[in-house]
């Protein structure tokens, strides 16, 4: 069938099949059709909403204008309560903030050294989550300047393409004096209650630090250890029903990383607590990072998911040696195709995926293999934090790792629309002859000649849904559309059910195919910017359609080009 798209003011365009194939010349053979069995017979349990947990560094972007309006985005996507990771809540400054930057000043000290608290900026950032039906997944950070045991200087003014140890000034510091930082840490839970309630804040999430195995802590492995404690001590003692765990590492699959984890793991066992002096520390949950490796090759970019899946993996077995500690929730703190969020286009080339569909469909086939790696080892994963908001202040479609662009979404964010839209229950996908699963692309990535063309699957009290994704590692578009054949079996009943198919790629749920025919405008004119709004929504890939259950099965047919996805939803009535 043709691809069809209405564009805002009337513009109407209709993409056929073959503008998908290659140019003349190339190899047009369409491949074998990819078969996609599902039976809602055969269950894996919750399709829990890993994917509803989001973070970035610039906290006082949260109550901007454009970032409230993509808090409420996620927000309304979600059917649970979206969890929010931003950096640097107890960083000094008035407010300041900048590319990996931010601060609230809520703590001071007067000429006598005592304490000055200030909780007005951070209350003004919680609230803006709380108001959404959002929680805080609270981060204990960075180092206020008067607590710093090296705070000259404190401030860094970072750029895309300057180095990367620039960021690491007095904010990174272990604290001068432990007891004043675990009693700033037990004020701000304190309040919180007062402010939030009690059962509000038991439902957040509180966390030591961030990757405290590199830069981000100038402090020594036990230095951090003992922050934790501090800190832990304090959480429980303002809260002892509250969630506090660590210890934020960068990926495992890093030998380094890993041997922090254990030696952190260890020393909530069995080690001598630095604030209590008792045998072990509080971990209500487990947390590092994972992060992909793209680069440019012979001219286009190549990501490699392999990478994040193997920091993954290497995570879950880690967690997974402890009987002690292997049910605790695990939540990945950071889990992107990459790096730094606030490195653009333009000073990084092998960023170039961000604006288009490539980060869609990369998201889609990621999330899909963390849970079945999870399955694998046996362990709980309770979210998969997006390190990837909106950026002030700079130019359209910049090439930033974010959802959306001066307020205009881009195709990624549509593919936690299709998240959000699954049915609770995970039902097994059976694809033969297999192309990739969770495994192999922790070993090899997606490099073969043949695309990653699978699906998760769901079902809840009378209605089907198939997430299916065509997706390879190198960003190469004009080749040859997959031919799916998505076979459902399993029905209850026979009869009637309407399908809605909704579909990502480069003429649907894509702001930025528009903004490349309106040839890149900087900045888009008002009614530029109504239009990119528009295009930026989730579409429908045709209208819905009544379909005919018989024998308690239903067949699909449909085309997906490279980096589409497609989102199948039947209900019965």
């Amino acid at each position: 069938m043709p691809y069809r798209i209405t564009k805002p003011g009337g513009l109407l365009t209709l993409l056929l099949l073959s503008a998908l194939l290659p140019r003349a010349g190339a190899q047009t053979t369409l491949p074998d059709t990819v078969p996609i069995r599902v039976d809602l017979r055969d269950e894996m349990g919750p399709l829990d909403p890993i994917w509803a947990w989001w973070g970035y560094d610039e906290p006082n972007y949260t109550y901007m204008k454009d970032g409230k309006k993509l808090l409420t985005e996620i927000a309304q996507l979600s059917k649970v309560p979206v969890y929010v990771r931003a950096h640097s809540l107890l960083v000094t400054g008035e407010g300041t903030y900048g590319l990996k930057w931010g601060s609230t000043n809520a703590y001071t000290e007067d000429e006598n050294g005592n304490p000055v608290y200030d909780w007005t900026l951070v209350d003004s950032i919680f609230d803006t989550y709380v108001e959404r039906g959002m929680k805080p997944f609270a981060q204990i950070g960075f180092m206020p300047e008067a607590l710093s045991s090296k705070p000259d200087p404190y401030r860094h003014y970072w750029t895309p393409g300057a180095s990367y140890e620039e960021i690491f000034t007095g904010w990174a510091y272990p604290p001068n004096d432990y007891e004043k930082w675990a009693e700033l840490i037990y004020q701000w839970v304190t309040h919180c209650v007062e402010r939030y309630g009690r059962e509000e804040v038991e439902s957040w999430y509180w966390e030591v630090w961030n990757e405290p195995n590199i830069g981000y802590w100038r402090g020594t492995t036990e230095e951090y250890i003992k922050l934790y404690d501090y800190s832990a001590d304090a959480v429980k003692r303002a809260l002892p029903t509250a969630r506090i765990g660590g210890p934020e590492t960068t990926g495992p699959g890093w030998d380094e990383a890993a041997t922090f984890l254990r030696t952190f793991l260890d020393h909530t066992l069995t080690g001598t607590n630095y604030a209590t002096g008792e045998t072990g520390s509080p971990l209500d949950f487990i947390t590092f990072h994972a992060k992909g490796n793209p680069k440019v090759v012979d001219g286009i970019v190549q990501m490699n998911m392999g990478a994040q899946l193997n920091d993954i993996d290497q995570g879950f077995e880690i967690v997974a040696s402890y009987p002690e500690l292997k049910d605790l929730p695990i939540i990945i703190g950071e889990s992107d195709p990459e790096g730094c969020a606030a490195c653009s286009e333009a000073d990084y080339p092998h960023n170039a995926y961000r604006n288009g569909t490539m980060y869609a469909a990369y998201t889609a086939a990621s999330f899909a293999r963390k849970y079945d790696l999870a399955r694998e080892h046996g362990v709980n994963l309770l979210g998969a934090v997006t390190w990837g908001f909106e950026f002030e202040e700079q130019p359209w479609y910049a090439g930033f790792r974010d959802m959306a662009t001066n307020g205009v979404d881009k195709p990624v964010l549509n593919t936690f629309r299709m998240f959000g839209m699954m049915a609770p229950t995970r039902v097994a996908v059976d694809q033969e002859p297999l192309h990739y699963d969770a495994r192999m692309i922790v070993e090899g990535s997606v490099r073969e000649e043949t695309d990653d063309v699978n699906a998760l699957a769901s079902k809840g009290d009378g209605s089907a849904t198939v997430l299916v994704w065509n997706y390879h590692d190198n960003d190469e578009l004009d080749v040859p559309a997959t031919p799916v054949r998505v076979e459902l079996s399993g029905f209850t009943e026979d009869g009637p059910a309407l399908l809605t198919h909704y579909r990502i790629d480069q003429a649907h749920s894509n702001s930025y195919t528009l903004f490349k025919e309106m040839g890149k405008p900087q900045p888009p004119s008002a009614k530029q910017i109504a239009a990119l709004e528009a295009a930026g929504q989730l579409d429908l890939y045709g209208s819905p359609e009544w379909v005919e259950v018989r024998n308690g099965r239903v067949t699909v047919e449909l085309v997906l080009p490279r980096q589409g996805i497609s989102l199948l939803r039947w209900e019965m009535n």
